[in-house]
């Protein structure tokens, strides 16, 4: 009866230790998993923010032919004034220098959502542009829908919000009219 129970308790300690065993390497797996995922995320992330780099030199160049190629041809931007425009209405105001970019950089890091197929961008730039001849120089943030595309980032939506220069004048500007 002594025997029994000891081969009892002995398979009954290998068990626990299977299991503990078996719990131990799923611990070790998902956190390889959670890393491994962290990390694509990361660095889709980062060429997100690279592609977005790129962009922003090659409109500063007047390079409409690099900018268009990261530009989603349903691509549509409501600009600071809040007009809207689409790839080839503003890769034409490019080309022809009625929109003319001297500065446009970021002056924050790229803070980079992804999810799936999207990335969200949000930053801080400074611009300094001629539109139709009249010279903007201002801060404004700006907030990008990218997404992936046959296996390429592209730029689908993006939003600039200006950042006033001079607040009173900008309250005035935003007063209703009677």
């Amino acid at each position: 009866m002594a025997s029994h129970i000891s081969l009892r308790r002995i398979a009954s300690r290998r068990t626990m230790l299977a299991l503990a065993f078996t719990a131990v390497a799923l611990l070790v797996l998902a956190s390889a998993l959670a890393t491994s995922q962290a990390s694509e995320m990361s660095s889709s992330a980062d060429r997100v923010r690279a592609i977005e780099r790129t962009r922003l030199a090659a409109l500063v160049r007047g390079d409409t032919a690099t900018a268009r190629s990261l530009i989603a041809d349903d691509f549509q931007l409501i600009n600071p004034g809040g007009a809207t425009l689409s790839r080839d209405d503003y890769m034409a105001a490019v080309q022809a220098g009625d929109i003319d970019y001297l500065v446009f950089e970021p002056v924050t890091p790229m803070a980079v959502r992804m999810a799936g197929d999207s990335a969200s961008l949000r930053f801080e730039v400074n611009f300094d542009l001629l539109v139709g001849g009249m010279r903007f120089t201002h801060q404004a943030w700006v907030t990008e829908l990218y997404e992936l595309r046959q296996g390429r980032w592209q730029i689908v939506w993006e939003q600039a919000t200006a950042i006033p220069n001079d607040f009173g004048l900008f309250a005035q500007s935003i007063m209703p009219t009677r």
